[in-house]
């Protein structure tokens, strides 16, 4: 998966958790909980979906690498 791919499959499991917010205006570093107003489930919905969607196996130790867009898009592309 590159970046590319990452980043659309990444916004498309928060919009989905998130449909009000604006991903064209999110920026890379913003930490995704605060900045979308997500509480902890919704956190781990998004962890859940995805691994669902990518196949890769995310552990808990991992979460925090995943908590900005720029992160979880390195996170899918390692």
């Amino acid at each position: 998966m590159n970046a590319g791919e990452a980043r659309t499959l990444i916004v498309d499991v928060l919009a989905s958790i998130a449909p009000e917010a604006d991903f064209d205006r999110l920026p890379g570093g913003a930490v995704l909980r605060d900045e979308l107003d997500l509480d902890s489930m919704d956190f781990l919905n998004f962890i859940t979906f995805l691994h669902q969607k990518s196949g890769i196996d995310i552990p808990e130790a991992d979460y925090p690498k995943l908590s900005t867009l720029d992160g979880a898009v390195s996170y899918l592309t390692r």
